[in-house]
C-alpha cells in the first residue's frame, strides 16, 4: 500500500509539474505543443536519439541518483553528491593518465576503482562530522560541493592542465582506461550496464539482506532502532555514508571513462543536485531510480532541441527539476499527515 502511495505522488507531482511548466511556456509566449514535441524528438524521436543521447545522458544521473537514495534511506541527507562525484573524476583522471602503460583488463577497472575509494573519502569527513561530533550532515555536504568543484578546476589549471597548457582540462586517459561502446555507431558505453546492475544490487540489498534490514531500520525510526540494542545505529550511518559517497565517486569515474576522456572545468551540470529530484521521484526505490534517471536524461537531452526548434532557454528545464522536488516533497508530506 505505502508503495502505491508513493507511485501515486510521484504520478501526480509529474502531471502538476507538467501544467506548470506547459502554463509558464504559453505566458512566456511560446507554443508548448512545439515545445514538447521539439524536446520529445531531441531525446527519444530516434534510436540514435535514445541510445547517443538520453541514454548516455541518464547514466550518471541514475548512478548519482542511486547513491542519494541510498543515503536518505537511512536517514542520511546527503546533498554532496556533487563534490562526491567531482572528487571520482579526478580519482578516475589521474589514474587513467599516470597508470597508461598498463593493460585495459587492470586499467578500467583500477580507475573506476580509485573513484569509488575517492567519493567514499570525500563523503568520510561529514560523516566524520555527523556520527562521531554529532554535526548535521546537509551544511558540510553543501559545502564540501564547492571544494570539489574548485579543486577540479585548480588542478585542471595547474598540475593536470593538458600538455600545451591552453585549455582547462587534462590530456586524453589512456585508451585502456576506457570503457567499451555497447552498440557499435552509437555513444551508449558499458557504463549503462554498470548503472543498471548497481541498482540491482541496492535493490537486493535493501531488501533481502540483513544490513538492509538495519538501514530501513535506521531510516524508519533511528531511535528505536537504537534504544533496540540490536543494531549499531552510527555504524550502520558511516558505512550508508560512505557507500553513498563511494557510488557518487563512481559516477564521475564513468564519465571519465565512457564519455569526456578527461577533466575539465565544469564537468558536471549539476547532476550531484539533480540526483535530488531523481531520487526522490522514484520513492527512494533504487529500481525506480532508473526509470526516473532516464526521465531526467530524456528532459536534458531535449533541452537543446527544444531550444534550436522553438526558442526556449535550456535552463528552462532546471526550473521543472526544480519542480518535481518541490511537487514530491509536498505530496510526501500531504500523505503523511494525512495518513495515506
Amino acid at each position: 500500500m505505502r508503495r502505491f502511495d508513493q507511485l501515486a505522488v510521484a504520478v501526480l507531482a509529474l502531471v502538476a509539474t507538467g501544467i506548470i511548466a506547459a502554463g509558464s511556456l504559453w505566458l512566456g509566449g511560446y507554443d508548448p505543443l512545439v515545445a514538447g514535441a521539439a524536446m520529445f524528438q531531441g531525446s527519444f524521436g530516434s534510436g540514435t536519439a535514445i541510445l547517443s543521447v538520453t541514454m548516455v545522458r541518464a547514466v550518471p544521473l541514475i548512478v548519482t541518483g542511486l547513491a542519494v537514495a541510498l543515503a536518505f534511506r537511512a536517514g542520511v541527507w546527503n546533498i554532496g553528491a556533487e563534490g562526491q562525484l567531482y572528487a571520482g573524476a579526478i580519482a578516475a583522471a589521474w589514474v587513467g593518465l599516470s597508470w597508461g602503460n598498463a593493460p585495459g583488463w587492470f586499467l578500467t577497472p583500477a580507475t573506476l576503482v580509485a573513484a569509488l575509494l575517492a567519493g567514499a573519502a570525500w563523503a568520510a569527513i561529514p560523516a566524520f562530522m555527523k556520527v562521531r561530533l554529532g554535526i548535521g550532515e546537509v551544511i558540510p555536504t553543501i559545502l564540501m560541493n564547492f571544494v570539489g568543484i574548485y579543486l577540479a578546476a585548480f588542478v585542471v589549471h595547474g598540475p593536470l592542465q593538458e600538455t600545451r597548457g591552453v585549455f582547462p582540462q587534462t590530456d586524453p586517459i589512456s585508451d585502456a582506461a576506457r570503457l567499451s561502446v555497447l552498440v557499435e555507431g552509437t555513444r551508449l558505453h558499458a557504463g549503462f550496464l554498470i548503472a543498471l546492475l548497481l541498482g540491482v544490487i541496492l535493490w537486493a540489498g535493501l531488501r533481502w539482506t540483513h544490513f538492509g534490514f538495519q538501514v530501513r531500520s535506521v531510516g524508519a525510526s533511528p531511535d528505536a532502532a537504537r534504544v533496540s540494542g540490536m543494531i549499531e545505529s552510527k555504524r550502520v550511518l558511516l558505512v550508508v555514508f560512505l557507500s553513498s559517497g563511494a557510488i557518487a565517486g563512481l559516477a564521475g569515474g564513468i564519465e571519465i571513462t565512457g564519455v569526456t576522456f578527461a577533466l575539465y572545468e565544469g564537468l558536471s551540470p549539476g547532476w550531484g543536485y539533480t540526483a535530488i529530484a531523481v531520487a526522490l521521484l522514484a520513492g527512494l526505490h533504487p529500481g525506480w531510480v532508473v526509470f526516473t534517471g532516464l526521465l531526467f536524461g530524456g528532459l536534458e537531452a531535449g533541452a537543446g532541441a527544444m531550444q534550436r526548434e522553438a526558442g526556449v532557454p535550456a535552463a528552462w528545464v532546471s526550473a521543472v527539476e526544480a519542480l518535481v522536488i518541490l511537487f514530491v516533497l509536498a505530496g510526501d508530506q500531504i500523505r503523511r499527515r494525512f495518513g495515506a
